[in-house]
């Protein structure tokens, strides 16, 4: 199938496909006339990927996964690499909670001390 065969199949955009492509999460082959074809492989390829990001997951993430790719990602479990990828993810979200919960506190105490006639 062509490329915009396979974005109407997977939901993904040709720009995304094209991207994955260069990222080398999916491959194409050149047919005689230029066009670039997919297999199968590409349509479990992308929906896997979509799945992922869809996670939360960036693409540079998802590379971590490429071993596993080729299986139903929605149920397969992801390798040692990609869970430690997702806890240090995980962990820096947890960093800017807290920092953004402080910075609120901060500010929370600052506007208790104006007075209310300056409001």
């Amino acid at each position: 199938m062509r490329i915009g065969e396979l974005a109407e199949v997977t939901g993904a955009t040709p720009r995304a496909l094209r991207n994955y492509e260069r990222e080398g999460l999916i491959a194409s082959v050149r047919e005689a006339n230029g066009y670039r074809v997919y297999d199968a492989r590409a349509v479990v390829r992308v929906c896997n990927i979509r799945h992922l990001l869809a996670a939360g997951l960036t693409l540079a993430d998802v590379r971590c996964f490429t071993s596993c790719l080729d299986g139903d990602m929605t149920t397969a479990p992801p390798s040692a690499e990609g869970l430690r990828i997702a806890r240090e993810r995980l962990a820096v979200i947890d960093e800017r909670i807290a920092a953004q919960t402080e910075a609120r506190d901060r500010l929370a105490r600052a506007l208790e001390a104006v007075p209310a006639a300056s409001a």
